[in-house]
């Protein structure tokens, strides 16, 4: 027997929706994509040209001065270094005190878990403010550190619930069955429950990941005497305001010998702070999707 391959024949409605959604999803992907592409072009025009305006998705008169100032920054390396260094401590760190924390509060039987979750939830809308935060790390020695970007991160109560949360929706059978055969809590939670939880470590560690990257104000706060210990977006800040001191007006901007301007400046900057995020994303992008449906299976 012949195999026969039925098609459903499309109504008007699902004509009309399909037509919908794809008009939908394109507008979506050109409102999402235009930025960066008008971006990454005015980053490779001319600065002085760039301030006339008009310039979309390709750079009308080429140039790569403002990448060359960039990269010529002083510290940069050293700067690059430390914000590879603190995006990679930072996140480990991280995701395993979070990971540790939040399997301790999803347990059924620990009696604790009600009140220590409602203690974390108040820290995520109170806290004592710049100053007392600043006399606290000061007092810890963390000031003039490399630890004050990782140790104050370790613990975020946001990331500790979304992984409790996702913890909560794997079936306790598993966890029974393991405890029948002899299995600790370290076991169950390193060969169990880690491995389950691949997706929302993932979307966790990308939300850490990007933050760490993104950080500029606490080496202002707390490193800004000591220059061994800068970050890329701290430099790069302190170049795009030097830049942007040169010159009072877009006019005076204009009638300048300089092709270096804010504008272009600040382009080359975005674009090689956000490259190594948009690198990472494609390797974690199927952990991130899935993980964002916390709890989505239940028992």
């Amino acid at each position: 027997m012949s195999n026969l391959t039925f098609k459903r024949k499309l109504s008007g409605a699902d004509i009309a929706f399909y037509t919908f959604n794809t008009i939908f999803m394109a507008v979506f992907v050109i409102v999402t994509l235009y930025p960066v592409l008008n971006t990454l072009a005015i980053s490779f025009n001319d600065g002085l040209d760039a301030l006339k305006g008009g310039i979309y998705l390709w750079p009308r008169k080429f140039s790569v001065k403002s990448y060359i100032t960039v990269l010529q920054r002083d510290k940069l390396m050293v700067a690059a270094f430390i914000s590879v260094a603190r995006t990679l401590v930072g996140t480990l760190l991280s995701l395993i005190t979070c990971a540790i924390l939040a399997f301790i509060v999803s347990r059924k039987n620990f009696l604790f878990a009600r009140p220590l979750s409602l203690f974390w939830v108040i820290t995520m809308y109170v806290n004592g403010g710049m100053i007392p935060i600043f006399l606290l790390y000061k007092g810890l020695h963390l000031t003039n550190s490399f630890w004050v970007y990782v140790i104050p991160g370790m613990v975020s109560a946001f990331n500790m619930l979304v992984i409790r949360t996702y913890m909560n929706g794997i079936p306790d059978s598993f966890e029974e069955s393991a405890q029948l055969d002899g299995a600790g809590y370290t076991t169950i939670f390193l060969r169990i429950i880690s491995p389950l939880c691949k997706p929302v470590y993932a979307t966790v560690a990308l939300f850490v990941a990007v933050y760490q990257w993104n950080s500029w104000f606490d080496v202002y706060l707390y490193n800004r005497m000591k220059p061994n210990l800068t970050t890329l977006q701290y430099e790069l800040m302190k170049l795009l305001a030097s830049v942007t001191s040169q010159s009072t007006s877009a006019q005076s901007m204009k009638n300048s010998t300089s092709s270096i301007t804010p504008v272009s400046v600040r382009a080359a900057a975005t674009i090689i702070t956000m490259l190594p995020i948009i690198c990472i994303y494609p390797f974690l992008q199927q952990y991130f999707v899935s993980g964002l449906t916390l709890g989505g299976v239940k028992e």
